[in-house]
């Protein structure tokens, strides 16, 4: 079994969990860089595993891939970022030496001043959320600093600045930004990285950017983005449907932060938008889950991708906090996608496999992830114009399979193959 197992992760692109990092990319990039070997991987993996089952554990060993495929990515991001990422006391990913800081009072700020920590204050705009970032003294890690934090500010609430990665292909740059126009009116909302300039993306498109170098056109961003409001080589949920990005990556390798991301449901909340769909995945946060609170309060709807970490991997957030649209992928045969993360809820469930979106190149191509499901819902939400009516909509799921695809399966023929 173990000889098999390592085959498999082999298969992947990786090695087992103590020797992984020898096979990771060297070159310096962005945050979703080490998510460019997961798709094509995990479904040769997916399609060997179904077609010759080994010993009868083909389900175990495609989870046991899959975590060391998340293994993989956290591990090489450490070791290619180590300068600006560091691990929590949650042992997650985070920006190195920062440490978000609400609820403190005026003498809980002094005394963490006196303590050698770097305090900046702010509101985030749209949320009303007031905020004090802390910089870490030299020499303290993260997860020491947060401990010593909590004891110095015990009526505050503090975080580290975690990382969320894409639930699909890579976050890379690609391509000439599409046209940042004024966006009045209704309109979706995507965060996630830039949208490039394509055929397919003829409709109003505002992009405004949440981290260094941003907005910066994505392959990420532009295959999202032509699933909402595609026209023509790519046809969208919403087809022409206004769009406003925000783009958390930029180019920077530490991009896809809780901050970034609350800073851009503030911008939603602002410009009224309604629907906000956001294809990355992390852990839970309380500044990022108080975002999300406060955007729902303000009539934002919350649609997240379940990530592809694979149902062994815990909890995803933001999917899994409550009144978020949990949402799943499936293939062209109606079934759930092996690498689908796990989450507290699922709502529905939709295309993640077997289907095309833009890419930065003006054309279109193969996509594959629940990052690609979570915008057909967006858009079928957007143009329904309430849940109600998009729990209609849905299509019944496959009998005994009804917990796993939520509500039911939307947007079933949205896959643009020709």
């Amino acid at each position: 079994m173990k000889i098999a197992r390592n085959l498999i992760i082999a298969s992947l692109g990786l090695a087992t969990p103590c020797a992984h990092a020898q096979l990771l990319p060297s070159s310096r990039g962005t945050l979703g860089q080490m998510d460019a070997i997961l798709p094509d991987a995990l479904a040769r993996a997916a399609d060997v595993l179904e077609r010759a089952p080994i010993d009868g554990q083909s389900p175990a060993l495609f989870e046991d891939s899959l975590l060391a495929a998340r293994a993989a990515r956290v591990t090489g991001l450490l070791r290619r970022h180590g300068d600006i990422v560091e691990l929590d006391d949650k042992r997650e990913p985070a920006r190195r030496g920062e440490i978000l800081l609400t609820g403190a009072d005026a003498f809980s700020l002094e005394a963490l001043r006196k303590a050698g920590y770097g305090v900046s204050s702010e509101t985030i705009e749209g949320l009303g959320i007031a905020i004090a970032r802390l910089t870490v003294p030299d020499g303290v890690d993260l997860s020491q600093a947060l401990r010593r934090v909590r004891k110095l500010a015990p009526l505050a609430v503090a975080s580290a600045d975690n990382l969320y990665f894409p639930s699909g292909m890579a976050i890379d740059s690609e391509g000439m930004l599409a046209t940042s126009t004024s966006v009045n009116g209704r309109a979706i909302g995507m965060i996630d990285g830039g949208v490039a300039s394509h055929p397919a993306l003829s409709g109003p498109i505002g992009q405004r950017g949440f981290a260094q170098g941003a907005p910066r056109p994505s392959t990420h961003g532009t295959a999202v983005a032509s699933l909402i409001s595609g026209l023509r080589i790519v046809r969208g949920a919403a087809p022409g449907a206004p769009l406003l990005a925000a783009d958390v990556y930029g180019t920077d390798p530490a991009g896809g932060g809780a901050f970034a991301i609350a800073r851009a449901l503030g911008w939603m909340v602002a410009s009224k938008v309604t629907v906000v769909t956001i294809s990355l995945v992390g852990p839970d946060n309380p500044l990022l889950a108080g975002a999300i609170r406060f955007a729902r309060d303000r009539g934002i709807t919350v649609v997240a991708a379940v990530g592809n970490d694979g149902p062994a991997a815990p909890p995803a957030y933001p999917a899994s906090y409550p009144g978020v649209i949990a949402v799943t992928g499936i293939d062209d045969e109606g079934r759930l996608l092996p690498e689908a993360g796990h989450t507290l809820h699922v709502d529905f469930a939709a295309p993640g496999a077997d289907m095309d979106a833009a890419q930065p190149d003006g054309g279109k191509g193969r996509v594959r992830g629940t990052s690609f499901a979570a915008p057909l819902v967006a858009g079928r939400l957007f143009a329904a114009g309430s849940l109600t009516a998009l729990r209609k909509e849905a299509i019944p799921a496959p009998r005994g399979r009804g917990r796993a695809y939520g509500y039911g399966i939307v947007c079933g023929k949205c896959r643009n193959i020709d």
